[in-house]
C-alpha cells in the first residue's frame, strides 16, 4: 500500500522499533526517500537495511528528539536534500506509577520532554519551508490514552492529550496554507512499549495492521486516525460522561510499570 505520487520524502522519528519501524518498512519502495531517526543504532540499522532491500533510498541518524538544536540541523538538512512531503512525529516513551505509588517527578518530566517537546522539535523546523511551498503533511503520534486521564499513567496520558489537541488546532490553523495535519490515536499495539505491560490489553493489534491503518488514513488526509473502533468509542464515552461516574469505572484499572 504505497502512495508514491503523494509522499516521496518521508521523515519518521522513533523509527528504530515499534510503529515507527513498521511504518518505515511499509512505506519503503522504489522512488521513496526515507529519513529515519531513532535511539537504538543497531535496531535502526536493521530497519534501514530492510527498507533499502525494498528499494527505498534511506538516510538515518541517531538523534535525541529533546535536543532542539540537533533536531533542527538534521531536519533542515533532510529538507535541503529533498523537500519533505510527510513528517511523522512518532518518537515517544511511556511509563506509569507501578503499584499505584506517586509517579516520580523525573519520570513525568522525561515523558513530557520526549512526547511533547520532542514533537515540537520534530515539526517546527519543517513548518516554515512547508508553508512557503504550500505543500506538506504533518502526522503527530498521540494515543487513545490521550482522551482520558488514567491513574496508572498520568504523565503519559497528559502528554498524549497535549499533542492531540495541539495537532487538532494546528490542522485548523494551517488549513488555508495547503498543509495537512493528522493526529494518530492508536489503542494497544504489539510493540516493545506494550511488551512490558503485565495486564490484559483489550483488542491488542498486530503492529503490521496498525501501520497499514495509519498509512491508509494519511493517504486520505484524515485529521484524526483513531483505532480500533471499540476502544475508540470506549475512551470517547469516558471523556464525555460525568467525572464522578468515569472515575468509578477506571479507578481500579492496572497501571503501567515505572520507567527504570
Amino acid at each position: 500500500m504505497h502512495t508514491l505520487d503523494k509522499f516521496k520524502h518521508i521523515v519518521i522519528t522513533g523509527a528504530s522499533s515499534g510503529l515507527g519501524a513498521e511504518l518505515a518498512r511499509q512505506y519503503a519502495a522504489p522512488g521513496v526517500c526515507l529519513s529515519l531517526s531513532g535511539r537504538d543504532a543497531q535496531r535502526l540499522a536493521e530497519v534501514v537495511q530492510s527498507c533499502r532491500a525494498s528499494g527505498a533510498q534511506v538516510h538515518e541518524d541517531c538523534i535525541d528528539v529533546t535536543d532542539a538544536a540537533a533536531m533542527a540541523a538534521w531536519l533542515q538538512g533532510c529538507n535541503a536534500r529533498q523537500s519533505v512531503d510527510l513528517v511523522i512525529a512518532n518518537a515517544g516513551i511511556s511509563g506509569g506509577t507501578g503499584q499505584k505509588e506517586l509517579e516520580p517527578s523525573a519520570q513525568a518530566q522525561m515523558i513530557f520532554d520526549v512526547n511533547v517537546t520532542g514533537v515540537l522539535n520534530t515539526i517546527n523546523p519543517l513548518l516554515p519551508a512547508m508553508v512557503v511551498r504550500g505543500h506538506g503533511h504533518i502526522a503527530i503520534m498521540s494515543s487513545l490514552a490521550g482522551f482520558r486521564g488514567f491513574s496508572g499513567a498520568p504523565a503519559y496520558c497528559a502528554s498524549k492529550a497535549a499533542v492531540r489537541v495541539y495537532g487538532e488546532a494546528l490542522r485548523a490553523g494551517l488549513e488555508k496554507t495547503g498543509l495537512c495535519v493528522s493526529v494518530i490515536c492508536p489503542g494497544f499495539v504489539v510493540t516493545p512499549m506494550t511488551a512490558v505491560n503485565d495486564f490484559d490489553m483489550p483488542l491488542l493489534m498486530p503492529v503490521e495492521r496498525a501501520a497499514a491503518i495509519i498509512i491508509k488514513g494519511l493517504a486520505r488526509g484524515k485529521g484524526r486516525i483513531a483505532f480500533p473502533f471499540v476502544t475508540r468509542f470506549a475512551v470517547w464515552a469516558l471523556s464525555a460522561m460525568p467525572d464522578g461516574l468515569a472515575h468509578r469505572l477506571i479507578r481500579d484499572l492496572p497501571g503501567k510499570k515505572s520507567l527504570k
